[in-house]
């Protein structure tokens, strides 16, 4: 990979730390302050060519009504994305849109789920392969403009230094990996699968054995996209205390 693209990265981690650093004061004086990121953000910069994977961004969250630092790791994105259509989805337009658009089977499925990452690990997978596009956590963000990490691939999947992460995918519609994801995710819940927690239930364990030893186009995180430079779990769930997906009981995660 190229020197522009470490330094882009450092750069990031930077500014990113400068302000998580300022946001404790900040919130500490301006407690009840929020930022709303926009529930679609049209491009910015006309686009100039076409491209496999659509020019469409996915991000979803319990509310877009966020702290500083998730704001500013919105607009970071949105910097290095102009050319990209951006939407957020709630947790409620989630449920109506699976619902309208999914199979009963998927639909009834996905309402059993009772944690927020774990409806999120569906609705993504789901979405993407609808419509195609990039699907992107609240919390992370591009290090290298986009339109240069998709290039002409019809799908992208992150690589960590073990396995095949789900918190950027991007993919063109109707994904056989996608396809296959969703049917493991339909079977384990089914099957109440809840031993391996969210991870294992609708997480990166599902695309990585949707992957299995298939070759596809991947892309090392640090050099593509990456989380927590500019939030942390504080922040991110500012109005939402333990609201990760780390502190969920696995009996918990299906509905009885």
């Amino acid at each position: 990979m190229s020197f522009p693209i470490i330094i882009a990265n450092r750069f990031a981690k930077i500014i990113g730390t400068l302000v998580k650093t300022l946001s404790y004061p900040f919130h500490f004086v301006f407690p009840k302050m929020r930022f709303t990121i926009p529930i679609k953000s049209n491009p910015i910069i006309k686009s100039k060519r076409d491209t496999q994977i659509p020019k469409r961004i996915w991000q979803t969250n319990y509310t877009n009504k966020v702290s500083l630092p998730v704001y500013i790791n919105y607009l970071y994105n949105r910097l290095m994305s102009l050319d990209y259509e951006y939407n957020y989805v709630s947790t409620e337009d989630r449920i109506i849109f699976i619902d309208e658009n999914a199979s009963k089977e998927l639909s009834e499925a996905y309402q059993q789920l009772t944690d927020g990452a774990s409806q999120a690990d569906f609705w993504r997978i789901f979405t993407l392969n609808f419509y195609g596009g990039i699907y992107m956590d609240i919390d992370a963000h591009l290090v290298w403009p986009l339109s240069k990490i998709i290039e002409d691939n019809n799908e992208v999947f992150l690589l960590t230094k073990k396995h095949y992460s789900n918190y950027f995918i991007a993919s063109r519609k109707d994904s056989p990996i996608l396809e296959k994801a969703l049917d493991i995710m339909l079977e384990n819940i089914k099957n109440k699968n809840i031993e391996g927690g969210v991870y294992q239930l609708t997480g990166p364990t599902v695309l990585n054995t949707a992957i299995g030893g298939i070759e596809v186009h991947n892309r090392l995180y640090k050099y593509t996209c990456i989380q927590g430079s500019f939030t942390n779990e504080r922040f991110q769930y500012i109005d939402k205390p333990r609201g990760k997906w780390i502190h969920a009981k696995r009996e918990d995660l299906l509905k009885k």
